[in-house]
């Protein structure tokens, strides 16, 4: 009889930490300990707040349509809304069209991965487009890899993206020193040339920095003169404390070529377990973003979306919302001062705490479970060494301020007298 040739070694089935989830890896730091009192957490980034009153009554409505599949763009009444909701919340340069400008998203981050996948598609087809300068070639010459870049701390899905798209992984410091965003002057011809796409987030993750429409707009530029696409993660922008952050969108252009904004209901609205978020922008990267999604992503259903329609119709809940937070963040301002270089941030739910002085991150929460029963995330476990081997999450913690008021209160209270 013959035999059955051995299957090949899996390449890579054990993740280095540095490709590992940081809860995962936080989890195993913290497991030889017992929190030294009730537990907080303030490690995952999940809202606590109420989930709005109309959830349930249009569920009810809707109910006999989890019976049909649904269409991987999104059904006629969530791409209208979210496109008049999009015109009205942002000075964008014309409407966006709902038929060809809008795709509906299982969550912000499985559009946030398959999109790498969908850039390096993209760039292959526009090679040797006159929009693509000649030194973009080495794409087409293969004597290069192509890149995708990311800020530094970041979300895990851009790497993941990345990676499953064969791209190489470029990690854009953010820091203290360039305001917690990418220094696009650091940027080199070279590497731009090959890069297919850029991760952005405003409010960023962790530090709540916002981007001004002056560096969109530098942004945009850079993706025009080198052919990438520019992702914007905009999915913290209703949580802000006074000023409205912009969009990506507002400075696309009225074609909005090279740019897609990232939107979910999961910070805004406090439905992270819902799964509804959109993509807008570029119809031609949408129209290739679309085929992929139809047949590998995972699809919404269609009660779903109509709660996102209701959702996106409706802003005293989003108020409300905001509302809860600046509670929290003026606790925080009072609590904590000007200890571990504590900013309230411009945007987004997370306190990025500098605990250097504190014997570092992962030593800081520790400290913090295991006398406190505070549970935090280590900063250097949300970034990658960069080639010099610096790691810019390094010697920060992160606090998500989810919970009620009253709990954050005690929590940072409890910080405080730990750690100081």
């Amino acid at each position: 009889m013959a035999m059955t040739a051995p299957l090949p070694a899996l390449q890579g089935a054990i993740q280095p930490d540095s490709e590992r989830s940081p809860f995962a890896r936080t989890a195993e730091l913290l497991a030889p300990y017992k929190p030294g009192k009730p537990l907080i957490t303030l490690s995952l980034g999940e809202p606590q707040h109420p989930v709005p009153g109309f959830v349930g009554p249009v569920l009810a409505d809707h109910i006999a349509e989890f019976g049909r599949y649904p269409v991987a763009k999104g059904i006629e009444p969530f791409r209208r809304a979210t496109a008049d909701w999009l015109s009205t919340r942002f000075q964008l340069p014309r409407a966006i069209d709902p038929e060809t400008e809008i795709l509906v998203l299982n969550g912000s981050r499985e559009g946030l991965f398959f999109a790498a996948l969908t850039a390096v598609r993209y760039a292959d087809q526009r090679r040797g487009e006159s929009a693509i300068p000649k030194s973009a070639a080495v794409l087409k010459s293969g004597s290069s890899k192509p890149a995708i870049l990311m800020p530094n701390p970041f979300y895990p899905a851009y790497g993941a993206g990345a990676r499953a798209a064969g791209c190489e992984q470029i990690y854009l410091p953010t820091t203290l020193a360039n305001g917690f965003l990418p220094d696009l002057d650091a940027l080199d011809d070279a590497t731009l040339a090959r890069t297919v796409a850029i991760y952005i987030a405003s409010p960023a993750n962790p530090q709540g920095s916002v981007a001004s429409q002056g560096y969109f707009v530098r942004l945009k530029r850079l993706a025009d003169r080198f052919g990438f696409m520019i992702l914007s993660d905009e999915c913290y922008s209703e949580i802000y404390t006074s000023e409205a952050p912009g969009s990506a969108l507002e400075c696309a252009g009225p074609d909005f070529a090279n740019v897609v904004a990232f939107q979910s209901l999961s910070k805004r609205s406090n439905l992270p377990g819902m799964r509804v978020g959109f993509a807008a922008g570029d119809a031609k990267f949408l129209n290739l973003f679309h085929e992929l999604r139809n047949v590998a992503a995972p699809q919404v259903p269609v009660p779903l979306q109509h709660v996102a329609v209701a959702a996106y119709r409706d802003e005293a809940h989003v108020e409300e919302n905001r509302r809860l937070y600046r509670i929290k963040f003026d606790l925080a301002d009072q609590i904590l001062g000007n200890r571990y270089g504590y900013q309230r941030p411009a945007g987004g739910f997370c306190v990025w705490l500098d605990v250097a002085d504190r014997g570092g991150d992962e030593a800081a929460a520790i400290k913090l479970y295991r006398d406190a029963g505070v549970r935090v995330i280590p900063g250097s476990y949300l970034a990658r060494r960069q080639p010099d081997g610096f790691n810019p999450g390094a010697g920060y913690i992160r606090l998500a301020l989810v919970s009620d008021s009253e709990s954050t209160a005690e929590a940072l209270h409890r910080l405080v007298e730990t750690l100081n």
